[in-house]
């Protein structure tokens, strides 16, 4: 099976229902279908070919819809940048992944403009301004109804690599189709009436709800960059029923004044991932939405592998503690407990979590020898330390290396050590997570400075915020005029830096 074919036939049997609606305009399946058709012949008047990748950099908006149709009727292999990155990693996921042409919003276009010179291969950026109706006018309207077949790269997702360097993730066409299929499995089905909200961004999490929507003839509602109050006046006005959402939006959406006026009576399914959620979130959440929350957990290497519902999560079970849960196995994933020689522990026992479900990543994009560190005999290695108890929870404690969740975006120490390391005033510097109530976790940055330097918390910050995004500065920083400790071979001890942080906190990770 492949995504064009799947989705071509559900235009043919659902052409004049709603397809897509966004901030300003509702277009039926075959209007959506024929922009995806031009936008593909586009592409390939741009000289791409099957098989070769179009990054798009957007927020959840018309021409990340556009994008999201128009490379799988040309066969190729779509490439999500995350908005909130910075420049240099928007550079590095271009040219790991041999990008030919790069589509971006006017309000981006800043972030990409001139890496088409810098990076050899990128023989376009194409900005969506203006002129970009006009030009998809332009284009055929004539389906190319190119072959495609199962095996072939459908995307590319990005995830962190041990380095911080976003590493790329493969799924081929069957693989995707497999892998949203399972998204859905323990939730509430999909009906003719099913309206599913895109408050996360597509390029994340939210991208795996979007494909099945289409799929159903169900309409795929786009809610532009987030913004709690307008979100929740579109879920009223269009009546959606399912949605994904990280912690740090369900908070938001919870605490919004405008709330407590809607009427959100068609939401059957609120899905809570990408991050831990506190126990405080999830019962605001509960309250505010009523008894539809759901939460699932994996990762882009190895997802979906939980999913609970909110009967499963709001619930007393002896021997469990649904409410610190991340999810109940899925029937189509496998989960063990492994120690640190990999012997298989038994149920109740804490250890590094291994995973296998169907469509996980068969290896990262161009990297051999990262992939053998995380992909042992077929099984992924998640990193996290968690435990599995006697009726299926799985509870996430810890993790094995130094990432930080902060608001479902993965941060990695040592890229911001490298950045903040720059300043002429820092001697050496170490960056950890702590807890944060908004966001769950943030980076906390220590810096070995001299007594007579002179450096601010905000210049570091704003460092960080320039080099590598704004989601990845620090959100605090403080300065010693101490070495900071390391261990007999020099590395730095993070985890002792960080564990005053965490020394009433049940798990060493956080959720807003």
């Amino acid at each position: 099976m492949d995504v064009p074919s799947l989705m071509r036939q559900s235009m043919t049997l659902y052409r004049d229902r709603t397809a897509l609606v966004t901030e300003t305009r509702a277009f039926t399946f075959a209007e959506a279908w024929e922009r995806g058709v031009r936008l593909a012949n586009g592409l390939r008047a741009l000289g791409v070919r099957p098989g070769d990748r179009v990054a798009g950099l957007e927020d959840n908006n018309l021409g990340a819809a556009d994008l999201f149709l128009g490379c799988a009727i040309a066969g190729a292999v779509r490439v999500p940048l995350y908005a909130r990155n910075a420049r240099q990693s928007h550079l590095h996921m271009i040219e790991q992944t041999q990008t030919r042409v790069v589509l971006v919003d006017a309000a981006h276009a800043a972030e990409v403009e001139g890496l088409d010179t810098d990076i050899e291969g990128l023989s376009r950026i194409f900005i969506r301004d203006d002129g970009y109706e006009a030009w998809l006018a332009e284009q055929s309207d004539v389906d190319p109804e190119l072959e495609v077949d199962g095996a072939d790269w459908y995307i590319i997702r990005h995830s962190a690599g041990t380095t911080g360097r976003p590493k790329g993730i493969g799924y081929t066409q069957h693989d995707w189709l497999v892998n949203c299929r399972n998204w859905y499995y323990r939730l509430p089905n999909l009906q003719t009436h099913s309206v599913v909200g895109h408050a996360g961004p597509i390029s994340h999490a939210s991208g795996y709800l979007f494909l099945p929507a289409w799929l159903h003839g169900s309409v795929n509602l786009l809610f532009g960059a987030f913004d709690a109050a307008k979100v929740l006046a579109m879920m009223e006005r269009h009546g959606v029923t399912h949605m994904f959402a990280p912690p740090s939006m369900v908070q938001m959406l919870t605490a919004e004044p405008t709330r407590s006026g809607r009427d959100l009576s068609a939401l059957e399914c609120l899905l809570v991932g990408g991050a831990p959620i506190t126990d405080a979130t999830a019962l605001a959440g509960r309250a505010a939405f009523g008894d539809v929350l759901h939460q699932v957990f994996g990762q882009t290497e190895a997802v979906p592998l939980t999913v609970m519902t909110p009967q499963e999560w709001f619930s007393e079970v002896p021997g469990s503690q649904p409410l610190r849960a991340a999810g109940k196995v899925l029937p189509f994933a496998r989960l063990e407990v492994r120690d640190e020689e990999g012997t298989v522990l038994p149920l109740g026992a804490e250890g590094e979590l291994f995973a296998r479900v169907e469509s996980q990543m068969s290896g990262f994009w161009n990297d051999d020898e990262l992939t053998a560190t995380r992909l042992i005999d077929g099984w992924i290695r998640t990193r996290d330390i968690g435990r599995i108890d006697t009726n299926g929870y799985v509870y996430i404690l810890d993790r094995a290396d130094d990432m930080i969740v902060s608001g479902g975006f993965n941060i990695w120490p040592a890229e911001l050590e490298s950045a903040i390391a720059d300043h002429p005033a820092v001697i050496e510097v170490a960056v950890f997570a702590v807890p944060h109530e908004k966001w769950g976790e943030t980076p906390m940055a220590v810096c070995h400075v001299a007594p007579d330097a002179e450096v601010t918390a905000d210049e570091v910050i704003e460092l960080v915020r320039r080099r590598l995004g704004s989601y990845k500065k620090p959100g605090g920083v403080e300065f010693t005029h101490e070495p900071l400790p390391k261990n007999v071979v020099g590395k730095l001890l993070r985890k002792a830096l960080r564990e005053p942080y965490w020394a009433h906190q049940e798990r060493r990770v956080a959720g807003a």
